[in-house]
Order: C-alpha cells, then sequence, then structure tokens
C-alpha cells in the first residue's frame, strides 16, 4: 500500500513541464500498458490512444487546447478517443470482443441481449454513447496518471481543448471516435503550484 500511496501523493497535474527532459521509451510503452489493462464496462476497451509525436502537429494542437504550454513543453502528449461508434449494441466490435469469451451460443446471445438493455435503459435516458464511452476512457487515464507517479513521471489531464479543432488537426473520424480527454507527461520543472483537497469526512457519507 506504501508504494501505491506514495505515487497518490507525488501526482498532480503538472503545469510546468521541463522541455530538455524526455521520458525513455521503455517507460512510456510502460504508461501506455496502463491504459491497455484498465477495466471497462463490459470489457468493451473504448479507448484508443494517440501519441502526438511531431513538434509542428504538437504545436497546432496547442492552438487548439487554449494555449497551454503544457501540449508542447511535455515530453509525451496523448490524445485519449472514445469509440463511441464501435461500441453501439450490435456492432460487429461488440460481438467480436464478446467472443473473445468463448461462451456457449446461448450465454453470447444472453449477453448480447443484456449490453443491448442496458444501453437502452441506462445509458440512452442520460446521455449519448459518446459520454458513456468517454468516462470508460478516465479509467485508463487515471491508471496512466497513477502509474506514471510510481515511475517519478509527471502528468497533466487537459479538458480545456476545442473537441472539433483536436479532432480536425489528427484528422479523427467524427463518426466513429471523440476525443474523450487529452494528457501530458514529462518531468516537472521548477516549483510547481501547491495541490488543494478537501477533508475526507467532507467528502465520504456512511449510511
Amino acid at each position: 500500500m506504501q508504494p501505491f500511496m506514495q505515487a497518490m501523493n507525488f501526482r498532480h497535474a503538472c503545469k510546468k513541464f521541463d522541455p530538455e527532459r524526455k521520458i525513455p521509451d521503455a517507460d512510456f510503452q510502460q504508461i501506455l500498458e496502463f491504459g491497455r489493462l484498465s477495466p471497462s464496462s463490459f470489457g468493451m476497451e473504448h479507448w484508443r490512444f494517440v501519441v502526438v509525436q511531431t513538434p509542428g502537429l504538437r504545436a497546432r494542437l496547442r492552438e487548439v487546447c487554449w494555449n497551454q504550454p503544457q501540449i508542447t513543453d511535455s515530453s509525451h502528449v496523448v490524445v485519449i478517443l472514445a469509440k463511441h461508434a464501435a461500441v453501439e449494441p450490435g456492432s460487429n466490435y461488440v460481438k467480436t470482443l464478446f467472443a473473445r469469451r468463448n461462451l456457449p451460443q446461448d450465454a453470447m446471445d444472453a449477453y448480447l441481449d443484456r449490453y443491448a438493455a442496458h444501453n437502452e435503459t441506462e445509458i440512452a435516458p442520460y446521455m449519448n454513447t459518446f459520454a458513456w464511452a468517454s468516462k470508460q476512457c478516465y479509467l485508463a487515464l487515471a491508471n496512466m496518471m497513477t502509474g506514471a507517479a510510481s515511475m517519478g513521471i509527471d502528468s497533466c489531464p487537459i479538458e480545456g481543448f476545442s473537441k472539433p479543432g483536436v479532432e480536425d488537426v489528427l484528422g479523427v473520424d467524427a463518426s466513429q471516435y471523440g476525443v474523450a480527454v487529452v494528457v501530458a507527461f514529462g518531468y516537472r520543472a521548477g516549483e510547481q503550484t501547491p495541490r488543494l483537497r478537501q477533508p475526507l469526512e467532507d467528502l465520504v457519507e456512511y449510511r
């Protein structure tokens, strides 16, 4: 438990990255693996990780991300896309991922029916499929950031961006994918802003 708590205390939304320090390839691949191994509703792995490396592309990305310097100063930038079209009930993607379980046909059909029913009763009345898929992407985001922190690597989750702008810069097929969140990884530079949190007793309710 102690190493995990150390990682949680180390992690913060890094606003100032050292542009001269780069994450070793093996370490960054491990961060991506933390994302890949994350849980997701019904095991649908709603994410796609776009690693933006080209300096010119990162400069254009910064323009549609409120001109935040983390986009160009960090070592690596990942745009997490939500697979909103693929996870619609009845899609070949959904059938393929359920098929990995090697279930008897009747059990497979039951799972597909349950998935469709969940979409109809628990998703569609409250949010669209993109919003639901984005929620799953944040599970991967959290694991990537905490995992990076356990390796002494900083991160900054970024929601300050134009969704159409990012999709245009990256040439994203918006009929299939939507930008859920952007995250920068690297190493902090200088003093960072303090992290503020409410006390636990103000956040927890027992019943």
